[in-house]
């Protein structure tokens, strides 16, 4: 067994609803390492922070060989397992999307989101089939999080929402994926049938006045994201602290940061 594949291995063992996986994710090396520093199993990049720090927007519109060497960059600044959201496989078909994923082993990752969107579900199911095939190509037993987006993008009637997220999540199974992810969705009752009728780990998204990830755990789900929302949270602090300098002269703002050496002592290796 090659580390790669151990770390693989370890990382899918990570999923369990007794004890949630749970990921805040980072766009950088800077908040790679200061999440793994503060005691994070593993480290999950964002798709959404990523593209903003590379001045982009998220959905698709990062270049994939951009995307792929910041995956590299958190993967060797980290000693933790590291999982990438590569959106919906920067690529424009399945095949391109295997390329994606072996760019991504490459890189040093061995898990991946991927997202259907507003994509056919069989379409994202033949993704998923690629990525599967190249990981195995690779030798690697790699994470698929496929992502539904039902929920999130608020797809077809509400009252037939469970049942479509449910089919979709049996074929993206079906074709390869390692687990499911459903963002969009806090509702206990919600959660606990998603857990119930998904025959793999439950993934999903949270953010303030979502259960707590032991009442989460409880309900099924075995992995607890914060998404985009760490990023959104760190650009609203420079937005803060630049209208309280230009309006009121004042630096209050910045009371509570990271102190420069820890930072500092944290990228030094």
């Amino acid at each position: 067994m090659t580390a790669t594949t151990a770390t693989a291995t370890a990382f899918a063992a990570l999923h369990t609803p007794a004890a949630p996986l749970a990921l805040a994710n980072a766009w950088d090396v800077a908040s790679a390492r200061i999440v793994e520093a503060a005691g994070a199993a593993a480290v999950a990049t964002t798709s959404a922070g990523v593209a903003w720090s590379l001045g982009a927007p998220d959905g698709d519109a990062l270049a994939r060989d951009r995307a792929l060497d910041l995956i590299a960059r958190v993967a060797a600044a980290v000693s933790v397992p590291v999982t990438a959201d590569i959106e919906g496989g920067f690529a424009a078909d399945p095949a391109g999307v295997g390329e994606t994923v072996t760019g991504v082993l490459a890189a040093g990752a061995v898990g991946i989101n991927i997202e259907d969107g507003n994509r056919a579900p069989a379409d994202h199911a033949d993704r998923i089939a690629a990525a599967r095939a190249a990981a195995e190509a690779a030798g690697i037993p790699l994470f698929i999080n496929a992502r539904v987006d039902t929920y999130l993008f608020g797809l077809g009637e509400p009252h037939t929402r469970l049942d479509e997220t449910l089919t979709r999540a049996a074929a993206y199974l079906r074709a390869g994926a390692s687990g499911i992810f459903v963002p969009g969705v806090t509702d206990p009752a919600t959660i606990a049938e998603l857990a119930k009728g998904i025959d793999a780990p439950l993934n999903v998204l949270v953010g303030p006045g979502a259960p707590t990830v032991a009442e989460l755990g409880a309900l099924g789900a075995a992995r607890v994201s914060l998404g985009s929302g760490v990023a959104e949270a760190a650009y609203a602090v420079v937005r803060r602290a630049t209208e309280e300098l230009l309006a009121a002269g004042t630096y209050d703002t910045l009371s509570g940061s990271l102190p420069y050496g820890e930072l500092n002592a944290l990228l030094k290796g």
